[in-house]
C-alpha cells in the first residue's frame, strides 16, 4: 500500500514542473579505438595488435618455408563480441602466426612470462576469454603475457604439425628476445586451453626435435632454445600420450605442469588431462600437479538452467572451478616464478635434481605389498645412497 502512495510522487519528481514534454537524451557517441585487422596488401600480413599496447612480431620471416605463399597475405578476420564493443572474441583466417607481447610495470616484474594458447576446437582462436583477458590477471602477479595467434586446421593447416611449431617458435622468440622485454629467459612458459593445450602439451615435449631441425646459422634464432619452462594444460584435447598414439620419450629435463579440467561432467578432457598426468607421474616427473573438479564442465556446454558454461578466468556461477587461476598462481608461487627475477627457481633446481638422477621405473624400490625396500647393498656391506 506505501509503495502505491509513493508512485505518483514520484512521477511528478521526474516530469517537468512546467507540465511540457522532458527533453530526450542526447545520443551517446559510438565507441572509441575498435580495433580492426590490417588490409591486404599483397604482402605478408602484419598482424595488429587486439589489445593496447600489444608489441606484435610475425613467428615466422617473408618467404620461410614455414609458410603457405598462396595465403600469407590474407588478413585476420575477427569474429567481435556482440554485446561489448571492441571486444574481440575470437580470430580466423591467420596465415602468418605472430605473437603478442604486453610486459608488466618494472617495479613488480618478476621476469615470468606466460604465452597463452586460445582453444577453439581448431576451428577459430578464442582470443578473448583465453588469451586477453589474462594480461591484466597476470599483470596483478607481476607475469608478462603473451598472445600466440597460431595457424587453424579450418584454415587449412595441420594443427598437430603447423600450429605445434607455432608454438615452439613463439618460445624461441620470446626467450631470443628477453632483454629487450625485460623478461627472465629462464621463467618463460605455456598455457593451452583445450585445443590450446594440444599445442602446449608437445611443445613441452618435443623441444629437442624443434631445436635440432631448426639449427641453420642463417636463422637468427638458431640456438635458442624452444623448452619452455613450465606448462599449464587447461582443460586439454588430446596429448601426445592419449590412448591410440605412440607416446613419445619423456626428455630428462621435462618442464613442470599444471593441469586442469572438470571431473566426471568433462569426462574425455578429464581422462586427456590424466594421461598426461600419468605419464609425469610414472616417469617420476617433480612438480606435476592436477586439479579434476567435480562439478564443472568444457566450456560451451549446455548446463541445466539453459546457459551455458563458461570458460578462461570466469567465475563459472561460484563453483570452485572458477577459481583454478588462483591455484596456479599458488603452484607458480610455490615454484619460484614469482621471486625477482635473476633468481634461480626451485622449479629449475629440481629439474637439474631429476637429470642428475636417473629415475626408477615405476614399481622398482617396492616390495609386492607396495612398502619401500632398502636400497642395494655397496661395496663393504653399507647400504647405498637413498
Amino acid at each position: 500500500m506505501k509503495c502505491a502512495l509513493l508512485l505518483p510522487a514520484l512521477a511528478s519528481i521526474a516530469a517537468p514542473a512546467n507540465g511540457q514534454t522532458k527533453a530526450p537524451l542526447p545520443p551517446l557517441p559510438p565507441p572509441q579505438s575498435i580495433p580492426k585487422p590490417a588490409a591486404d596488401t599483397g604482402g605478408p600480413y602484419a598482424p595488429q595488435a587486439i589489445l593496447p599496447g600489444g608489441v606484435v612480431v610475425p613467428l615466422f620471416p617473408p618467404g620461410s618455408p614455414h609458410l603457405k605463399a598462396d595465403k600469407v597475405h590474407l588478413p585476420e578476420v575477427y569474429r567481435m563480441s556482440g554485446s561489448v564493443p571492441g571486444r574481440i572474441s575470437s580470430i580466423v583466417s591467420i596465415h602468418n602466426p605472430s605473437i603478442e607481447v604486453h610486459t608488466v610495470e618494472q617495479g613488480i616484474n618478476t621476469g615470468t612470462a606466460i604465452i597463452v594458447i586460445a582453444g577453439g576446437g581448431h576451428r577459430t582462436l578464442n582470443v578473448g576469454g583465453e588469451a586477453a583477458d589474462f594480461v591484466p590477471f597476470f599483470a596483478n602477479y607481476g607475469i608478462n603475457t603473451v598472445i600466440l595467434r597460431n595457424r587453424l586446421r579450418a584454415d587449412g593447416y595441420v594443427a598437430e604439425v603447423d600450429a605445434v611449431h607455432d608454438a615452439q617458435q613463439a618460445v624461441r622468440m620470446v626467450r631470443a628476445y628477453a632483454k629487450e622485454f625485460r623478461i627472465d629467459p629462464k621463467r618463460i612458459g605455456v598455457m593451452g586451453f583445450s585445443a590450446g593445450a594440444e599445442l602446449a602439451a608437445p611443445a613441452a615435449l618435443l623441444y629437442e626435435e624443434w631445436d635440432k631441425a631448426n639449427d641453420d646459422p642463417a636463422d637468427p634464432f638458431a640456438g635458442t632454445s624452444s623448452r619452455p619452462d613450465f606448462a599449464g594444460i587447461i582443460y586439454p584435447g588430446p596429448s601426445p600420450f592419449a590412448r591410440g598414439r605412440t607416446a613419445p620419450a619423456i626428455p630428462k629435463d621435462v618442464p613442470p605442469a599444471f593441469l586442469v579440467c572438470g571431473g566426471a561432467g568433462d569426462q574425455v578432457h578429464a581422462v586427456w588431462a590424466l594421461d598426461y598426468y600419468q605419464a609425469m607421474l610414472l616417469a617420476g616427473v617433480p612438480n606435476v600437479e592436477i586439479h579434476l573438479y567435480g562439478n564443472g564442465r568444457h566450456p560451451g556446454d549446455p548446463l541445466p538452467d539453459g546457459s551455458r558454461m563458461s570458460g578462461g578466468l570466469t567465475d563459472r556461477n561460484g563453483i570452485p572451478f572458477g577459481t583454478w587461476q588462483y591455484r596456479f598462481i599458488d603452484w607458480a608461487r610455490d615454484l619460484g616464478f614469482l621471486q625477482k627475477p635473476g633468481i634461480e627457481t626451485k622449479a629449475a633446481r629440481d629439474v637439474a635434481a631429476f637429470v642428475a638422477s636417473p629415475p626408477r621405473p615405476f614399481g622398482q624400490g617396492r616390495d609386492g605389498a607396495g612398502r619401500r625396500t632398502p636400497p642395494p647393498a655397496a661395496p663393504g656391506g653399507s647400504p647405498g645412497p637413498r
